[in-house]
């Protein structure tokens, strides 16, 4: 493959992971899949019920992996020869779309069994909420599984880069990739700025106020469609970044660099941004604290 080509393919491989982290994150937040997305559930227990979407029964990292999976398996069958040999396009596009089912499919269980446990703490099903979101839901996680399963497909065809893992394990490896970045990176800018806004910026949250969620919104009462309207303004898109960066920076070094060579680069990259990590949260901490050493600090 030429250089240019090379780094051509890489460049669109890290759009397209940028372009998943940022929906997968928002998806996760319609939902309040992931911690501490997850503590709404408890809002109910400890006498605060909701309209908030409830699907947090796994975390982001298993189940995006296992629709990206999903997505991949069902576009390899399909451009198999044996049963219809689709183009990569098409087969990718229907295999998103059968993953994005299976999301409808997880969420509205989720959903409907969750806040149906709850009923004697005084949450209901809102079949409204449950009509509402669950295409939001659906669309983000098509345009998720979508890019992973075709950067994972760029990754896995032998004329590009021709990694030799099969085409699904790629995919649930970076459904798990993504996963993980959006319940770390894209959290912090959601349950400690949207759910607990009673809370100061950067203290953390005492276990005893687990479920002390912020229910109401600018006009009326909160429900997750308010939550992706806040996180599309930072939190989506910084996980899309953090996780394009890993995308284009883990094959860039491969591609422009071999052997020990491309090893000692990606040693330096990970130095380099723990250094900048710690400048950016030295920073913070400056300007805006001085914030509580741990939560218990608050109550007292």
């Amino acid at each position: 493959m030429e250089p240019a080509m090379g780094m051509g393919i890489v460049a669109l491989m890290g759009a397209a992971a940028t372009v998943a982290g940022c929906s997968e994150d928002l998806e996760s937040d319609m939902g309040s899949q992931s911690n501490p997305n997850s503590q709404v559930q408890l809002a109910a227990q400890v006498g605060y019920p909701h309209r908030i979407f409830n699907k947090a029964i796994s975390g982001e990292p298993p189940s995006n992996a296992m629709y990206c999976a999903v997505g991949a398996g069902v576009a390899m069958v399909l451009m198999s020869e044996s049963v219809m040999s689709a183009s990569p396009l098409i087969a990718i596009a229907i295999g998103a779309f059968i993953a994005a089912l299976l999301n409808g499919v997880f969420s509205a269980t989720s959903y409907l069994g969750r806040s149906a446990s709850q009923t004697r703490f005084n949450q209901y099903v809102y079949l409204d909420v449950l009509r509402n979101q669950i295409l939001s839901l659906m669309g983000h996680a098509y345009i998720t599984t979508f890019c992973i399963v075709g950067l994972s497909y760029v990754m896995w065809e032998q004329t590009l880069i021709g990694h030799p893992f099969p085409f699904p394990v790629i995919a649930l490896i970076w459904g798990l990739c993504v996963g993980a970045i959006g319940s770390s990176t894209g959290d912090v800018h959601y349950g400690a700025e949207r759910e607990f806004q009673d809370f100061k910026f950067g203290s953390g949250l005492n276990a005893s106020d687990s479920g002390n969620i912020t229910r109401f919104a600018e006009a009326g009462i909160r429900s997750s469609m308010d939550n992706a309207w806040f996180c599309s303004k930072f939190g989506g898109p910084v996980t899309g970044v953090a996780f394009g960066m890993v995308v284009f920076l883990d094959n860039w070094r491969s591609t422009a660099f071999s052997g020990w060579t491309a090893v000692v680069v990606g040693v330096v990259i990970v130095l380099v941004l723990v250094l900048y990590n710690r400048k950016v949260e030295t920073y913070a901490r400056k300007k805006y604290g001085p914030f509580p050493e741990y939560a218990g600090d608050i109550a007292a």
